[in-house]
This record gives C-alpha cells, sequence and structure tokens, in this order.
C-alpha cells in the first residue's frame, strides 16, 4: 500500500446526492455561505483520503458487492467509496447525523409515556 498511486473516480450519483444536500442549505435554510463551505469540506476530505484510501477498515458490505465499502465522515455526513484496481470510486453521499452529545428527554423515558402514533 505505502507508495501506491490512486486515481478517483466520482460517480454522478454522488454529485447529484451532495448538490441536493447544498441546495437544500442554501434554499431552505438560506445559507449559501454554509452550503458552499460543506461542497469545500467535502471535497477537501476526499482529496485527503485519496493519498490513503485504504488506511481505515471498511464499514460496509452488500451481499451483492465484491468490494467493501469506506466512510469518509465530514460533519453530519458520510461519503461512500470503494476501492478497486487503484482507482478510489466515490459512490454515495449520506446525511448521518450523530447522537453524541445528545441529552435524553426525562419526560419520554417513563413507562407512563405512551405513544399515539
Amino acid at each position: 500500500m505505502l507508495g501506491e498511486k490512486f486515481t478517483l473516480d466520482i460517480r454522478s450519483t454522488f454529485v447529484d446526492e451532495l448538490d441536493r444536500a447544498a441546495a437544500y442549505i442554501e434554499l431552505h435554510l438560506r445559507n449559501p455561505e454554509a452550503a458552499d463551505k460543506l461542497v469545500a469540506d467535502v471535497y477537501e476530505a476526499i482529496d485527503r483520503t485519496l493519498a490513503h484510501p485504504l488506511v481505515t477498515a471498511p464499514k460496509y458490505r452488500p451481499p451483492d458487492v465484491r468490494q467493501p465499502y469506506y466512510t469518509i465522515r465530514v460533519r453530519n455526513y458520510t461519503v461512500y467509496y470503494i476501492v478497486h484496481d487503484h482507482v478510489m470510486e466515490v459512490r454515495w453521499f449520506r446525511y448521518s447525523p450523530s447522537t453524541r452529545g445528545l441529552v435524553a428527554n426525562p419526560e419520554y423515558e417513563t413507562s407512563d409515556h405512551v405513544s399515539d402514533v
């Protein structure tokens, strides 16, 4: 692995998903600066990972796919990619918030709470 060069292949599904997330932030949340920063941070993280895409352990492997998926976390989002034949193929971009730091609401922890749903 040391000294290997990898090329980058970014799939259109990834680009579409990232564009949708940026459009949501820009148009619905009315924060174009945050949208631009997200896009820049995602591509910067991909560029950093390209030097050593196999450093981390694979995170996900669908049954019908030979190569396992690796991930890159950028804030509350995850980039999914595979590596094959010295190519880092970026496939998906998903919103995946962390639950770290959230405090449970004691009101909903009682056995009296019954949901109407």
